[in-house]
């Protein structure tokens, strides 16, 4: 045995809370300074092995090699199926193990998943990541997924959970330096809930941090990581911050001007372990102990934290005792993961709309039609991992109808590239794109997809490769497929001019010929654009273009009068559409819009008329405006990128062979008109997402059709306790399958209180369940919900609050399809009367208009205006805070904490209104430095002001309204 083995670190069988008191007493600040850093150094004197924190498994495991894939998060969300959701974190975690046996020091354990960021904007570019809008949803599947993931051992962890991203990061646009403005409500009912429901009930033992700032905090640096997640919700593992965040704070929040200063603010506020280069999270740690930023308990308590889960994951462990230490490389990819994997995918779609059409009956099916740019291909994204086989729409179609003919057609234009000057465009050596005489060479024909928003990609038809801007600097067809950080498999068109137009790469650099090994490459032209565009470095080479060269596009093949051709001669037509995950919505990228590329709905509208038996499946990572689309399509299909089984489940679907059940998890708006700006994220306020969105939409939150009718019937409503000893409310419910197939059904319970002193939810998912029922069955359906689920965040008391109330108990098949209600009078709380002569943090406002919360430094939040230059500003829009239903009268005082931010001004106390009677005003001269929003608050000087206001005035409705640059952190008035 190794000395070290004998240490009682090393021993098993010890209370874990000794075994890392010994390991932390024997680790010298060196040591423990090199496991702060996601790639934690080994300590051969301990018998430590290096280990890497991080890597991804959002739908299975990525970025290692091929694995087991399930559809993309969005999708599996959509099969409000919670025990799947078990199944599927539970072959993530033995997929994990099996990578982890192979190379232990480079495939950690602790992996980047489920993203729980709740998805309030479908135009953020991450939408595919996330589980939707609503947080009970997103919360009870995101804990499924962690249970299975971590395993069901009383100590033993088969791979530890990420949450990310925490939180409030729900916009790709200057993410890296922007401000989430969240007030409490918001944030209790809304943000935070979503997290604590995979913390508190799945268990998860590892979150990231957002890159964004929370009230203008940093994310890194919230108080909410020690104060909630770590103290209300008592999670014991470790926090990580995002790639990078470390350095970013400083570059880009510009919150503090060394990173000592941003790696101690960082540990001190909760986070455990650092992602970003190693040698400057150690360096930047060492300064902050030298600086006295920083103690050495700092680092003990990362370490603790740290390492309380690698000891639970079998690491320093002789005992033979873990039980997934067995795990072997063979369930890599195994048969039973396929079929997990399809049954995932067939689970997730969605039937938007049925006229009819569906089930297709196979045996009248002679000649089918399976055309659209998606119908032949399966996409991954960036979070993907390695796809072990793919089965395209295509494919799934052709082995489900082996007796039918099947014409294939993508609808994309086969088009030459010609120079204005005479030349063509042909492939080379290597795939290089050049351009000759004509006539010299072979011309290169491209498959020419437009993918909208001016993003285009062209695939060369002689070697089935995507043209693609290689480090070289020239384009090359070489991609075999569209991918990367930056996607340089797109190009750009600009509108024709005298015949001709002028491409553009990826980000936006125009195309010229340049002379390289005595031929006439495409490249980007060397010096910055006439335009003003930015050269990127990634564009930057020894080659380069001199002048843009402008291209004239001829049009060999017509893609869509092939695919009508093919349409008008079959009995049925599947066009299949959607994105690709690259492309006009990723991370750093927001979606330009909500709808379908033109050149797709023009595909659907041109095969509708001449086919009327038209199916459309939409395979998309995000949710579409279909207004062109709703009515003339007879059958609406909806999938997610769906992984290696995607063509299996759409056929089986299409054909009646398994009958659809999956619902929506967002709510599909007409159009982005019925959004806010992406960066407010007030959805009360707002009136976003289904629970708040009073006008109409195209399909509502929860909806999803199935081939048999269901009924519902006789729902009951009491309140009982449960069998931990809180109160529930039993909701049951008879469903009967009506139809002649048999179908899964998504039972959805909704709630509404009939009152409330505040503004509440239309209806607010509660409660819900995935069930099976043959032809003909009738199940009682029973749920137990905390009473607890009906609480709001009362802003007078800071807590939660469930009001005494009649509430309307709703089930239902989606949002809006509600077919049973049971009224019940809930018995809980009055909330008193505001007592304003008691101290009340102004972020505690019931209304407000034009402010924003930003650090205080005092704590809680700051209160200010909008002012020019931050997203959210409005010319001549009124700034104010309003407080009502107050209880206090006869004020004659207002004692306020008061600051200055960007420059002074004045705070006005009114009545009824934010025009109301003025009943005083509250200078606050600037009496600090000037600072901008995003940076550091620390020298910003807050004082006590006392003004005088009229008494005898009416204050039941208090506003205070703000000029300049004054800002409020909390006041109290004086009788």
């Amino acid at each position: 045995m190794k000395e070290y083995e004998q240490y009682p670190m090393w021993d098993a069988a010890l209370p874990l809370e000794q075994r890392l008191d010994d390991l932390i007493k024997r680790l010298t600040i060196e040591e423990k300074i090199s496991l702060i850093p996601t790639r934690e150094a080994a300590v051969p004197r301990l018998g430590i092995p290096a280990y890497n924190v991080g890597g991804e498994a959002a739908h299975g495991v990525a970025w290692k090699g091929e694995a087991t894939v399930f559809p993309q998060p969005l999708g599996l969300s959509s099969t409000w199926n919670t025990a799947l959701m078990r199944e599927i974190g539970s072959v993530i975690g033995d997929e994990a193990r099996a990578y982890h046996h192979r190379e232990p020091e480079r495939h950690g354990l602790t992996l980047w998943a489920p993203t729980v960021d709740l998805e309030r904007d479908p135009r953020w570019g991450r939408t595919e990541e996330g589980y939707g809008e609503d947080p009970v949803l997103t919360g009870e599947m995101s804990a499924a997924l962690v249970q299975g993931m971590q395993g069901n051992h009383s100590f033993y962890l088969k791979m530890v959970a990420t949450l990310k991203h925490f939180f409030a990061n729900n916009n790709e646009k200057d993410r890296l330096n922007c401000s989430s403005s969240i007030d409490p409500r918001n944030l209790r009912e809304y943000y935070l809930k979503a997290f604590e429901t995979p913390f508190v009930e799945g268990g998860a033992l590892s979150m990231m941090t957002a890159y964004n700032s929370i009230n203008g905090t940093p994310a890194i640096e919230s108080l909410y990581v020690n104060d909630v997640v770590k103290g209300e919700w008592a999670m014991p593992g470790f926090i990580v911050c995002d790639g990078g965040d470390l350095s970013q704070t400083v570059n880009y929040h510009g919150y503090h001007a060394t990173h000592a200063e941003s790696a101690a603010g960082a540990l001190k506020a909760g986070v455990d372990c650092l992602t970003d280069e190693v040698d400057l999270v150690v360096a930047a740690l060492q300064e902050a102990l030298d600086r006295d930023l920083l103690k050495e308990e700092d680092l003990d308590r990362a370490i603790r934290n740290i390492f309380g889960v690698r000891m639970r994951l079998g690491q320093l462990d002789r005992s033979g005792l873990n039980p997934y230490a067995s795990i072997p490389e063979s369930v890599l990819c195994a048969p039973e993961h396929a079929k997990l994997s399809y049954r995932a995918a067939v689970e997730s779609i969605v039937l938007l709309k049925n006229d009819g059409l569906l089930p297709l009956k196979s045996d009248a099916l002679r000649k089918v039609s399976v055309v659209g740019p998606l119908a032949g291909a399966v996409f991954t994204d960036w979070y993907s991992g390695t796809l072990p086989y793919r089965i395209t729409a295509l494919d799934g179609l052709r082995s489900r109808l082996a007796d039918a003919e099947i014409i294939y057609e993508d609808g994309n234009d086969r088009i030459s590239l010609q120079t204005t000057e005479g030349q063509v465009l042909s492939i080379g050596d290597e795939g290089t794109v050049v351009a000759v005489a004509e006539g010299s060479a072979e011309k290169a024909v491209f498959v020419h997809q437009d993918w909208g928003w001016g993003s285009h990609t062209l695939r060369s038809v002689k070697n089935n490769r995507y043209i693609t801007l290689t480090e070289e600097g020239k384009y090359q067809a070489i991609a075999p497929e569209i991918g990367g950080w930056f996607v340089k498999e797109v190009v750009q068109f600009d509108p024709e001019i005298d015949n001709g137009s002028l491409m553009r790469t990826w980000n936006g650099l125009p195309l010229g010929l340049a002379e390289h090994r005595d031929k006439h490459v495409l490249a980007p032209v060397a010096d910055s654009p006439e335009d003003g565009t930015e050269a990127s470095n990634a564009s930057n080479s020894a080659i380069g273009a001199k002048k843009p060269v402008p291209l004239v596009k001829h049009i060999e093949i017509d893609g869509i009068k092939r695919a009508v051709a093919a349409a008008k001669a079959s009995d049925l037509s599947v066009v299949v559409v959607g994105n690709s995950p690259y492309i006009n919505g990723k991370e750093e990228i927001d979606r330009p819009g909500l709808t379908l590329p033109s050149e797709q709905i023009r595909l659907v509208k041109e095969v509708r008329k001449v086919n009327p038996n038209t199916v459309v499946v939409i395979v998309g990572s995000y949710p579409f405006a279909l207004q062109e689309l709703k009515d003339i399509a007879p059958a609406i299909v909806y999938l997610t990128h769906a992984g290696q089984e995607l063509g299996h489940a759409v056929a089986d679907v299409l054909l009646g062979t398994y009958a659809p059940a999956g619902r929506l998890n967002m709510t599909w708006y007409e159009d982005e008109s019925q959004l806010p700006d992406i960066m407010d994220y007030d959805i009360i306020n707002n009136s976003t997402t289904y629970m708040y969105h009073e006008g109409p939409v195209l399909y509502p939150f929860g909806h999803g059709l199935t081939y048999s009718p269901f009924e519902y019937d006789a729902i009951s409503a009491k309140r009982i306790t449960g069998e931990s000893g809180a109160d529930v409310l039993k909701v049951e419910l008879q469903v009967r399958n009506a139809g002649e197939y048999a179908s899964d059904e998504v039972v959805q319970i909704y709630g509404r209180p009939q009152t409330s002193r505040v503004k509440r939810p239309l209806k607010q998912l509660i409660g819900f369940k995935r069930i099976h029922l043959a032809s003909g069955e009738v199940q009682t359906v029973t749920f137990e919900i905390p009473v607890q689920k009906l609480a709001f965040w009362d802003v007078t008391r800071d807590r939660y609050c469930v009001e005494t109330a009649t509430w309307s108990i709703m089930a239902g098949r989606s949002s809006e399809d509600i077919r049973q209600t049971a009224d019940m009078e809930i018995e809980g709380e009055v909330i008193p009367a505001r007592q304003l002569d008691l101290p009340t943090f102004a972020e505690n406002f019931d209304e407000y208009a034009g402010v924003l919360l930003d650090e205080c430094l005092e704590g809680r939040s700051a209160v200010r205006a909008i002012v020019p230059g931050e997203p959210l500003y409005k010319e001549d829009q009124l700034s104010w805070i309003a407080f009502l239903n107050n209880g206090t009268q006869g004020a004659h005082t207002l004692e306020a904490r008061v600051a200055a931010f960007g420059k002074g001004g004045e705070l006005q106390i009114r009545s009824g209104g934010p025009d109301g009677a003025l009943l005083g005003t509250c200078p606050v001269p600037m009496n600090g430095s000037e600072s901008t929003p995003g940076q550091d608050r620390s020298d910003i000087q807050w004082t006590t002001v006392q003004c005088p206001i009229q008494p005898e005035q009416e204050l039941d409705r208090l506003y205070i309204v703000f000029q300049g640059g004054a800002a409020i952190q909390q006041f109290k008035l004086k009788c």
